[in-house]
């Protein structure tokens, strides 16, 4: 892949982060204003929490010898956390659901996301860069 494609990749991804650590503020606060509204909270931190690593992976990304792999797993973490948090967040406010199991969808895309940064750091490091 070539390093403009690489680069807009990044950033697009770091406005996903950006964007959803926006989300997880904002969950968070909601959660803090009502016994109602507290299933909110573990959703916010996903969302505060995944954009944080995201924006880290992606710094490692810009650094890696194959970066494509980093840019994936970013993307499959945020996505994870758009989904479980999502879910969670309408269930709460109107009690539907974005599809059945949305949430569990999600956490499985943070866990395997999570995978592909170990496997991406792996290949770094038995490629002779780590």
């Amino acid at each position: 892949m070539e390093a403009s494609s690489l680069s807009t990749m990044g950033a697009a991804l770091i406005v996903y982060a950006g964007l959803a650590g926006a989300a997880g503020v904002a969950l968070a606060a909601a959660g803090a204003h009502g016994s109602d509204l507290s299933a909110l909270t573990p959703p916010a931190y996903f969302l505060i929490m995944h954009a944080t690593a995201s924006a880290a992976i992606i710094a490692v990304a810009a650094r890696a010898s194959h970066p494509g792999i980093f840019l994936f797993a970013a993307f499959l973490l945020l996505a994870g956390a758009t989904l479980f948090s999502g879910d969670i967040a309408l269930r709460t406010f109107t009690g539907d659901r974005l599809f059945p199991m949305a949430a569990p969808t999600g956490g499985t895309t943070m866990i395997v996301g999570w995978l592909i940064v170990a496997l991406g750091g792996a290949w770094e490091l038995f490629s002779g860069r780590g």
